[in-house]
């Protein structure tokens, strides 16, 4: 064995002390042997004074060749260490552009198959930034990564490299930023959106599952009889790529997602978000904000939910029926039996517009249907064309922006030029179709500039003090 000695700047500089020090006693035996001789010329000589002005001319050259040399064996930079001949320098890779990926895939669940897995993802330089494993009852486990490959490599790549591995049912998709949160960090999140807000149990399933369809199916259908579909355990049923589970409002709630099978890890989290929402009960942000039309009477916008079900009835006894046949596209008597499933947070969110009084004289509903969301108005008759509805449908779009919602649409008649107005008036682009008599209008939301405009929040009003009104 050969031992390397490793000479560092501070012990190079230690090798020329002692020659520093000889050259300064020899300047100084010199210094004093010129002095004495000076002395003695000067004290015995005629030329005094011409030598003691040589002697001072001697005595600064000497000061300044001193000077230099200890400032140049004293403070110069130490040379670099020289590296050994068999030995290679490294140099620093220039940075790269990546790209993110979320991926599943199934492994047997013998020692060793992680292993495999994340050498053969390692000789392709990828990066694992996460890992989550979730074990199958028939043996196995489905793990899933977030990865961060460089851009060159293609997502068929990292499969037949996860292939190799022994990898099987691979599913991969690109991921962004926001995938970064660790998964118990994004759970309590959703959780707390949960809890604050009853509506937000759909959406916190869907952010919790990826893309996927979610329906919430009412205990009775609109006639008042048992909805055979919204049968479900208590401890609810996964079938592969579709959980059902029931709904502590009442009925289910079923969940699909046919490019993924779901596992027992993902559907214990959805139960336990369920079971969240079931011992909270009915909640809904006590948020308002009061508002001055342009005549000048002030109304209050607010979160409205089941509570409100006999204000509802008795606004639809005040409107004509035109203006409930522009609404409901039926019959005007089956009315009233929309509004419990319209006022149920698990099918959306609804805004209330009430006078001073505290009548109220309009509804704005954003409802989740599936994969879209839908926006619909109510206005009493002699409230009509004063910009409530305008300022209704502004607040649904911002919550379904909120939301993550794509695009919004209204189900209406090309004769109700109000609510053509009124999506008009978004700003968004818009896409008309004439479906079996009734006008489709779809607002998109992916416009960057309109949908950081539109997004905001209402103001709280704070407990004991009322709102500052603002024109509308």
């Amino acid at each position: 064995m050969t031992d390397h000695i490793t000479h560092t700047p501070h012990s190079h500089r230690r090798q020329h002390h002692w020659r520093r020090d000889v050259v300064e006693l020899a300047a100084l035996f010199c210094a004093v042997a010129v002095a004495d001789a000076i002395a003695n010329l000067v004290a015995h000589g005629p030329e005094g004074p011409f030598l003691l002005i040589a002697s001072a001319v001697a005595l600064l050259v000497t000061a300044a060749f001193h000077t230099w040399w200890a400032r140049r064996h004293s403070h110069a930079p130490p040379p670099p260490p020289t590296a050994p001949s068999d030995t290679a320098v490294p140099t620093a890779a220039p940075a790269s552009a990546t790209t993110l990926w979320r991926m599943r895939t199934t492994v047997r669940d013998e020692p060793g198959s992680l292993a495999a897995l994340c050498t053969a993802l390692a000789a392709h330089r990828v990066d694992i930034l996460a890992l989550q494993t979730h074990p199958l009852p028939e043996g196995g486990t489905v793990d899933e990564f977030l990865l961060r490959t460089p851009q060159e490599l293609p997502s068929a790549g990292i499969v037949r490299a996860v292939a190799s591995a022994g990898g099987h049912s691979t599913w991969i998709e690109r991921a962004d930023a926001h995938d970064l949160v660790d998964t118990p960090t994004r759970v309590l999140g959703l959780a707390t959106r949960t809890a604050l807000d009853a509506a937000e149990l759909p959406l916190a399933l869907r952010h919790l599952l990826g893309r996927c369809t979610i329906h919430s199916i009412p205990a009775t259908t609109l006639s008042g009889r048992p909805n055979s579909a919204a049968d479900a355990p208590v401890e609810g049923v996964l079938e592969a790529t579709v959980m059902r589970l029931r709904d502590p409002a009442g009925g289910a709630i079923t969940v699909e997602r046919p490019y993924l099978p779901f596992t027992p890890t993902e559907f214990a989290r959805a139960r336990a978000l369920v079971e969240l929402d079931a011992r909270l009960g009915q909640r809904v942000p006590r948020s308002r904000d009061v508002l001055t039309l342009p005549e000048g009477n002030e109304i209050t916008v607010r979160r409205a939910d089941s509570t409100d079900l006999a204000a509802a009835v008795a606004m639809h006894e005040r409107c004509s029926e035109r203006t409930l046949g522009l609404r409901y596209h039926g019959p005007v008597a089956d009315a009233d039996r929309y509004l419990s499933h319209l006022l149920s947070p698990r099918f959306g969110r609804t805004l209330a517009a009430t006078t001073a009084s505290g009548r109220l004289v309009a509804l704005g509903h954003l409802l989740w249907d599936g994969d879209e969301t839908e926006v619909a108005l109510l206005i009493e008759d002699d409230w009509q064309r004063r910009g409530i509805g305008s300022e209704l449908l502004r607040r649904l779009v911002a919550m379904a922006v909120e939301a993550g919602c794509d695009s919004v649409y209204a189900v209406t008649q090309a004769s109700n030029t109000g609510m053509v107005a009124a999506m008009r008036g978004l700003g968004l682009p818009l896409d008309y179709q004439i479906e079996e008599g009734t006008l489709v209008i779809t607002a998109r939301l992916d416009a960057t500039p309109v949908r950081s405009r539109l997004t905001y929040e209402l103001p709280r009003a704070v407990p004991g003090e009322l709102p500052r009104p603002r024109e509308l």
